[in-house]
């Protein structure tokens, strides 16, 4: 493959590994570990994504230029473990306890070039640039406020820049750990009986059924109370997490202290029944998060006086504080990329790679985020007939698929390349009509095999957007909820989260055409513009990345029909 400038992207050393590939800026290839190992959220070092990348681009890893790592392991180890332990001598035993980290750290240039044979030059990049860069440059904005939180970067743990013209500059030293947003959402998701760095998601949906201002029972004050002091707000654009609450900073693994213990109970086993006490926990922290952050986003906005925000890290696929921001109405627009977390830092590293060849490198809107998986007609046949399926060609796949939806057929949908993220966008689908509200119901227990409180998302025709949800822009990648209307509350109620919100998606043509006009075929039906929208997997497994993978899925749960590409198959 001849090329100017093609860059490997690589995520690894921590949660959601993944590759992705660049040539002059443009994205061309990015792909996540777990769809091919299916370890949710894998650690593993990515090697089936890069050569699925690869091969999407008809490249050989000989064309690569440069492989962009997406974190600096040798600041890591001087900040996190080396200079620590200088200034607080109770660190050195965390030090040697986490010698072999460190040791992996420090030798992550041999680890990259023994696992996929690179011979080629290696770079780092800073974690949290990489997560500005990966949504700076495809938010097309030519000036924005650029905000990245997560739980850790080498030692920061969130960053705060200005884009403009092309140029990220005026850096605004962000928070250190353990002063983390995004790890004290993990602490409080593994006390709460879920899984840390997987789970969080579980959270947000579970805090719209709590009450931040009830009373703790036995305790003092009510859980909103505690969380302020949990959560500090030291400065207009600085927080502290309150020391006497946590233990992760301490104790690996050990997420919260004896005194949150005392105060809250506890902690939730996985299979204990969720409390209302549960609820509010979850409750107090979404609300903390959420003041925390717009009130640092009013500060900035403020100081910088730009229109548009960036938003990114894992912090980022919180839609529902997206949503906050978006109804806050502090800037024009914002933009999220859909693989905000750690997955989308290898694209960030893409384009801070480029940027340093290629200086006049200006941000582009990118609508298209379907970067991974494809397969051809033969491979999708070979797969059904490896389960002794024959599936139809429907003369008018939209029309047969349609007809299915409007009758409350619950439908897998596989179709073109996979995207790139944790959200379903329309190729990777479980879809059905978003009505009646005993649907989400249904598909939680007899489909999904998750928590009957978790919400689904409707996707919409962009042209009705207005009418169904209370938003001032698009959503194209389900990363920002919203208010319902008073029509969608009566006419698509299986999508309505108990709050009266929504996590939307809204489709134009451009961003996805077979989506579109299967929307459209279901409208022309229906006369409802919105589909309910759910990944493709059942709870605990990334999301179906291959024909076979999607077959064993629907023949293993109550899915209805099933169509890959140009195939339909159903259950009678």
């Amino acid at each position: 493959m001849k090329n100017k400038f093609l860059v490997l992207g690589l995520n690894y050393g921590g949660h959601d590994t993944s590759a992705a590939l660049m040539l002059d800026g443009e994205l061309i290839a990015a792909c996540e570990q777990e769809r091919y190992t299916l370890d949710k959220h894998s650690r593993l070092f990515p090697t089936d994504a890069v050569e699925d990348a690869l091969s999407l681009a008809g490249a050989e890893l000989d064309d690569v230029d440069e492989l962009a790592f997406s974190f600096d392991p040798i600041h890591h180890i001087r900040e996190a473990y080396l200079n620590t332990a200088i200034k607080d001598v109770s660190r050195i035993e965390f030090l040697i306890n986490d010698i072999g980290r460190i040791e992996e750290n420090f030798y992550i240039e041999n680890t990259i070039r023994r696992n996929i044979g690179y011979e080629g030059p290696i770079r780092f990049y800073n974690h949290h640039k990489c997560h500005l860069a990966s949504a700076y440059y495809p938010s097309g904005f030519d000036e924005s406020l650029l905000v990245s939180y997560d739980g850790i970067g080498e030692f920061e743990t969130g960053l705060m820049a200005v884009g403009r013209s092309g140029e990220i500059g005026s850096f605004i030293s962000g928070n250190s750990y353990p002063d983390s947003l995004g790890l004290i959402y993990s602490a409080i998701t593994h006390y709460l009986g879920w899984r840390h760095h997987c789970d969080e998601g579980i959270i947000m949906g579970l805090a719209t059924y709590g009450n931040p201002d009830h009373h703790i029972p036995d305790g003092v004050g009510t859980y909103r109370n505690v969380f302020d002091e949990i959560i500090q707000e030291t400065g207009d654009l600085t927080y502290e997490i309150n020391r006497e609450w946590i233990s992760y900073h301490q104790v690996r693994d050990k997420w919260v202290s004896d005194k949150f213990l005392t105060t809250f109970g506890p902690k939730r086993n996985s299979d204990d029944p969720v409390a209302q006490h549960h609820m509010d926990i979850a409750s107090a922290l979404q609300s903390r998060l959420e003041t925390v952050v717009i009130n640092q986003l009013r500060c900035a906005k403020r100081r910088f006086e730009v229109d548009h925000l960036c938003l990114s890290g894992g912090v980022g696929l919180n839609c529902s504080l997206n949503g906050k921001i978006e109804q806050a109405k502090i800037f024009e627009s914002i933009f999220v990329p859909p693989a905000s977390g750690d997955a989308g830092a290898a694209i960030g590293s893409c384009y801070l790679a480029t940027k340093a060849q290629v200086e006049s490198l200006q941000p582009r809107k990118v609508v298209d985020f379907y970067l991974g998986s494809s397969f051809s007609a033969n491979q999708i046949l070979d797969a059904f007939a490896s389960r002794d399926l024959e599936p139809e060609k429907p003369d008018n796949l939209y029309k047969t698929v349609s007809d299915r939806l409007a009758i409350g057929k619950i439908v897998g949908w596989f179709q073109g390349r996979a995207e790139f993220g944790p959200r379903a966008l329309g190729n990777r689908s479980i879809l059905t009509r978003p009505y009646p509200a005993e649907m989400k119901d249904y598909l939680n227990i007899r489909v999904k095999f998750r928590e009957e409180f978790r919400p689904f998302a409707p996707a919409v025709l962009y042209s009705h957007l207005e009418n169904y949800f209370q938003i001032r822009q698009e959503s194209p990648h389900m990363l920002i909820a919203c208010g319902a209307t008073d029509v969608a509350k009566e006419k698509i109620p299986a999508t309505v989260h108990t709050d009266n919100s929504c996590r939307v998606q809204s489709v134009r043509p451009e961003n996805n055409s077979r989506f579109f006009s299967l929307l459209t075929a279901f409208y022309e039906k229906t006369q409802c513009p919105v589909l309910l929208n759910t990944s493709f997997n059942v709870k605990g497994q990334p999301i179906v990345n291959t024909p076979l993978q999607a077959i064993d899925c629907y023949l293993s749960t109550n899915i209805d029909c099933l169509i890959i590409g140009d195939y339909f198959i159903e259950k009678h």
